[in-house]
């Protein structure tokens, strides 16, 4: 293992930085302990040294304020330009191209006016049509410093101190701010209201000379006029508390993945790697995988009667229990696992009549679902508009930071979305419920509002994610918003109104029956009153039962035997990851949306033809790696959920002032270097050689192999990096392609995985249709039929030929 403090050699994904560069950059970390220290090492600068801006000056922990707070800007930075976290003289000032003109125009433009600084251009725009013209709104474009992507950039032998640099191409946008903050009357930081938020604007306070002790930061939990009014005329001091837990958060997931990726270069391939998330996500995901592999069906029955009484009622009950010792087990008649014991309850059957013994209804309230926090949004979304989470956040974002609405202007229609909170504010209560009592009958509104916490920690200086206005429903929004951001704006405005509204009523039914020593039942469920899914969906898994009279005979119109088999657990879905991470207390709300992006950058894992996550064997590799020295029994088993879940509580203890972020750092790393210790000495580890198709590379003749890539298997050349032919995998349907009448019509995958079929001669042959071959011929022209979608349609692409309706088999 590389030695502590030492330069990892990593993939650069910037260029490193040049020598005159390297004498600009500064260490910078937030103080701890609530003494005033250098931010490079928690020691005083030595005499005669100057510290870097912003550090004289910090906030504490404690809370203590500088003599400043009351301007937010500090006398000392003035007419002085910053690189990094280090003063050095100011440049000449030079002209640049852009809308503004030069860096003069800027700064006059902003004089005398107050600077608000947020992250988003497109929440600049909204925010400037807000505030007016005594405003003057920019945006940094995300973080504007952070760690260099070229090495560790940590330095672990000076308190883990931390080398930040201008994020690359940020040099005119930060030298725009500066032109600004200097003639302003003062400056506003209103960074996202999170951890990566506060860490900006702590950030933009070391570059701009502002004291974060000073009332320079406005967080937007709506960006609505009245919230946005709220926020900046009462602005408070930057929580350093959460500024500590971020960079706690971003040391360890550099030291994890600058560390541990050079060790998987060394033992498995170069260009892997690993981090603290990652890592766990993988392992449940190859565990589950595992879990597939290994699985043995057992095969069970299932024994259905069908019978009616005399005036007709049906029914069709399932075997439920013989000799009065019940078959079922977790919903499942698993119990039956023999032919043996259907014959004797089919046995039954005949030799005695099917007598009802009892039937029950049972009305039961169906509460009202809490509103949507990050994860659940994810998760419905996914399930019901088969949104990725990254696309998911995406579109949130766009709802939050502003919509052009027709005589409203730009208008924030949802709160934030990176929220683990469920509460909803009082005045939004009151909205919401107006709303009901306005929309719906009495009976919809309950006396009291609906009140939800969520389970375990939650950021309740947050809310859950909500409408702005209530009154903006998914109907007048109609012709405004593009088809996804109304699906994600009617879940969260459906899924809002209705975690207010009354519960459901609902009647479960049970009959049952026995013939001689065998016992039959069957469920039914009734919607009574509709209450909250009257505008989100209830999903009743039974239907509608008729009532029965206990003692009444019904006659057997029919039995059934049907063998099953178990199934192996079902591969997660980017939704029931998310779930399982949540459940296990790991990551966070921010970044459950990039970790199976990651996965899937990686290589690690695939998206199959059913979108669930499945693991490639190079994903597989790399977790037996880690499973093996970083597992729960390891002083550091970063790939264990419960480990992990620890870091995370001890991150929270960070950003509430409970424990220093050093000591979190200092304990992680004392571990992990000694579990880094023990996994150098492994042997290499060996990837499964690609399976080979039986054909040769066109290009070179070396064989032709499969491989995983991001969007699942293609086949490319063995003779790769020198030959580089790749083309999708070709799964022959059988069928001859109706245009060419010569080529193969195969199967292929979209880019986004979806399944389509084409001719095995494109790009010669260009048919292509998302619907399959339905096995027949064209009695017009001899063509391959397709099937069209619809239940028994077919027609053939060639001559259009459609089946008469009395002529197809689903008749």
């Amino acid at each position: 293992m590389a030695k502590a403090g030492k330069k990892e050699k990593t993939a650069p994904d910037t260029a490193p930085l040049s020598t005159s560069e390297k004498k600009k950059t500064a260490v910078t970390a937030p103080s701890a302990g609530g003494k005033k220290t250098s931010p490079a090492s928690g020691k005083k600068p030595a005499a005669g040294k100057s510290a870097p801006a912003g550090a004289a000056k910090k906030a504490s922990p404690s809370g203590r304020k500088s003599p400043s707070a009351g301007t937010g800007r500090k006398a000392s930075s003035a007419g002085k330009k910053t690189t990094g976290t280090k003063s050095v003289p100011k440049a000449p000032r030079q002209k640049t191209s852009g809308r503004s003109g030069t860096a003069s125009a800027l700064s006059e433009a902003g004089a005398g006016k107050s600077l608000v600084i947020v992250e988003s251009p497109t929440k600049a725009k909204t925010l400037t049509k807000i505030l007016g013209p005594k405003y003057v709104v920019k945006s940094s474009v995300g973080h504007i410093r952070d760690l260099p992507k070229s090495r560790l950039a940590i330095d672990v032998d000076n308190d883990f101190a931390p080398e930040y640099i201008l994020v690359k191409g940020k040099a005119k946008v930060k030298n725009e701010l500066a032109g600004l903050a200097q003639k302003a009357s003062r400056v506003i930081l209103a960074s996202d209201p999170d951890r990566e938020g506060e860490a900006i604007a702590w950030h933009l306070c070391e570059l701009l000379g502002i004291d974060p002790s000073s009332p320079c930061r406005v967080r937007f939990y709506e960006i609505t006029p009245g919230a946005v009014r709220e926020a900046v005329n009462n602005p408070e001091e930057v929580n350093m508390s959460k500024v500590e837990a971020q960079q706690a958060r971003r040391i360890l997931d550099r030291l994890v993945g600058y560390t541990l990726s050079p060790l998987l270069w060394k033992k498995i391939r170069r260009g892997l790697s690993a981090g603290r998330v990652q890592s766990v996500a993988l392992a449940l995901i190859c565990a589950r995988e595992r879990e597939i592999r290994e699985f043995v069906p057992r095969a069970y029955w299932l024994v259905t009667v069908t019978a009616a009484a005399d005036d007709g009622r049906k029914y069709a009950l399932r075997a439920d229990s013989l000799d009065g010792k019940s078959l079922w087990k977790e919903g499942k008649s698993l119990l039956i696992d023999s032919e043996e014991v259907v014959e004797a309850i089919l046995g039954e059957v005949e030799k005695f009549p099917l007598t009802v013994t009892d039937f029950k209804v049972r009305e039961s309230l169906r509460a009202a679902p809490a509103p949507f926090k990050t994860s659940t949004l994810q998760q419905e979304a996914a399930r019901r508009s088969s949104l990725s989470p990254r696309r998911t956040m995406s579109i949130a974002q766009e709802l939050f930071e502003g919509v052009a609405i027709p005589g409203r202007g730009p208008t924030g229609l949802i709160t934030y979305m990176r929220t683990d909170s469920l509460r909803i504010a009082p005045e939004a209560v009151e909205k919401c419920r107006a709303y009901i009592a306005s929309s719906f009958e009495p009976s919809y509104l309950p006396e009291k509002e609906n009140a939800y916490s969520a389970k375990g920690r939650s950021q309740d200086a947050h809310e859950a994610i909500r409408p702005t206005d209530v009154t903006i429903t998914p109907e007048s929004l109609e012709g405004i918003l593009t088809p996804d951001q109304m699906k994600l704006y009617s879940l969260i405005w459906r899924r809002y109104v209705a975690s207010q509204m009354t519960p459901a009523r609902v009647a479960n039914a049970t009959l049952a029956a026995s013939a001689g020593r065998a016992g039959f039942r069957q469920l039914g469920e009734t919607l009574l009153f509709p209450g909250w899914s009257a505008v989100w969906p209830l999903d009743l898994k039974g239907e509608s039962l008729l009532p029965a009279v206990r003692g009444e005979v019904l006659a057997v119109e029919g039995t059934e035997k049907e063998q099953k088999f178990t199934r192996p657990p079902a591969r997660y879905s980017e939704a029931t990851l998310i779930k399982v991470l949540e459940d296990e207390g790991v990551g966070r709300p921010s970044t459950y949306a990039s970790i199976v992006e990651t996965l899937y950058d990686r290589g690690y894992v695939i998206r199959n033809e059913e979108r669930r996550l499945q693991s490639t064997p190079l994903g597989e590799t790399v977790d037996e790696f880690l499973m093996k020295y970083f597992n729960g029994e390891s002083l550091s088993s970063i790939v264990d959920t419960g480990f992990t879940a620890r870091m995370e509580e001890s991150l929270d203890d960070v950003e509430e002032g409970k424990t220093p972020w050093l000591s979190v750092l200092r304990d992680f790393w004392k571990n992990f270097t000694v579990t880094m210790s023990e996994a150098e000495t492994a042997p290499a580890a060996q990837l499964p050689p690609p399976e080979p198709i039986g054909e040769d590379c066109p290009e070179c003749g070396k064989p032709l192999v499969l491989k995983n890539g991001r969007f699942g298997e293609f086949v490319g050349c063995s003779g790769y990096p020198e030959c580089r032919f790749t083309r999708p995998v070709l799964v022959k349907t059988g069928a001859v392609c109706p245009k060419c009448g010569t080529g193969d019509v195969v199967k292929r995958k979209s880019r986004k995985g979806k399944p389509f079929y084409g001719c095995s001669r494109y790009p010669d042959c260009d048919f292509v249709s998302w619907n399959p071959p339905s096995g027949k011929d064209c009695p017009e022209c001899g063509a391959a039929m397709m099937t069209t979608g619809r239940k028994g349609g077919e027609e053939c692409p060639k001559c259009g030929y459609v089946p008469p309706r009395e002529t197809r088999d689903d008749d």
